[in-house]
């Protein structure tokens, strides 16, 4: 279940009322009038399915509220209720199958920014990653595959081109080519060093056969991105982060950024050129899943889920039709 949180001015309550009474999902209603205070007006709260949660914020959008008034929404954890239980079983699909999609557009929003803790992540990644590689530990080359922050930036690649965001996809591009500039240039930075200490040399990368497949990239290494990409999404619009820690195993791109650093400072170009390639082979192969997956997913809801009708100023720009209804059942 969601929990939703509106404060809507007085003169619009009566239309979220109506908007609620009786919809698929919703259950828990409360009204306090007058209660808000930043932005003024009523205040309603009430519980509502993950599957019918999306659809019923764009109800809400079409009354203004996220203009006049303000929409605000949270996991509820536990629920001891029959009448929440019965709103989930009226509701078409699963719940962890339902996408909610503002609050999609807001994470996937929020992980395009280059933040001073995105490039600390990924420089601290990349680093342990070309450790793993120096001294030829998959172990490490695992850690730092987990500590990856990429996949955020991905998934909003991903997003951008489901919405046709090219500020968005823009964004996102930029996030990832800046972290894996600044990761890379440190972690050079960081092998030069050593090799002026002698800690490394031009053999140092000599029979490293377990993780060789690092820096070559084949049909195999795409399948895993593609896998790996639809997994990601899954996991991110079905709420499940636990899911994400074994994207991040499945992919090499941290270790590629290691691997390239580190052969970029021993000179071993051949190298370098199987980094980068499996570098793009991953991004590539997530980003094409991943926006395969979201499309898959908003045709299944728009055919399967549920139907409120459009309200307010701009239910004609949805094209809601009258009463409630599931699609397709």
């Amino acid at each position: 279940m969601l929990h939703l949180r509106v404060i809507s001015p007085s003169g619009r309550t009566d239309e979220v009322l109506g908007l609620l009474d009786g919809a698929v999902g919703v259950a828990n209603v409360v009204v306090l009038h007058g209660a808000a205070r930043s932005p003024k007006g009523d205040l309603v709260e009430f519980d509502i399915a993950r599957e019918a949660a999306s659809e019923m914020i764009d109800c809400l959008r079409d009354l203004d509220l996220d203009t006049l008034g303000s929409i605000a929404g949270e996991r509820v954890d536990l629920s001891v209720s029959e009448v929440a239980t019965r709103a989930e079983e009226e509701a078409p699909g699963h719940g962890d199958d339902a996408v909610i999609w503002d609050e999609l557009a807001q994470r996937v929003e929020d992980d395009t920014e280059l933040s001073w803790a995105f490039l600390a992540f990924l420089v601290i990644a990349t680093q342990i990653a070309a450790v793993g590689v120096i001294v030829n530990s998959p172990i490490l080359i695992v850690g730092a595959m987990v500590l990856g922050p990429e996949f955020g930036a991905v998934a909003a690649v991903c997003f951008g081109l489901l919405r046709g965001d090219r500020h968005l996809i823009v964004r996102a591009l930029r996030t990832l080519l800046a972290g894996f500039a600044v990761a890379i240039a440190v972690t050079l930075a960081c092998a030069l060093a050593f090799r002026a200490l002698g800690w490394i040399d031009t053999g140092t990368l000599r029979g490293h056969e377990e993780i060789e497949f690092i820096v070559k990239p084949d049909r195999w290494s795409f399948v895993v991105a593609l896998l790996a990409g639809a997994a990601g999404v899954l996991s991110v619009t079905a709420g499940k982060s636990s899911a994400l820690v074994g994207v991040f195993i499945s992919v090499t791109t941290v270790p590629a950024a290691g691997y390239l650093a580190v052969a970029v400072a021993l000179g071993r170009w051949a190298d370098v050129a199987g980094s980068v390639t499996q570098l793009a082979v991953n991004i590539a192969g997530m980003v094409i899943s991943g926006t395969v997956t979201l499309v898959v997913q908003r045709a299944y809801w728009e055919r399967f889920g549920v139907r409120f009708p459009a309200r307010g100023p701009r239910g004609l720009e949805r094209g809601g039709g009258p009463g409630l209804r599931r699609g397709g059942r």
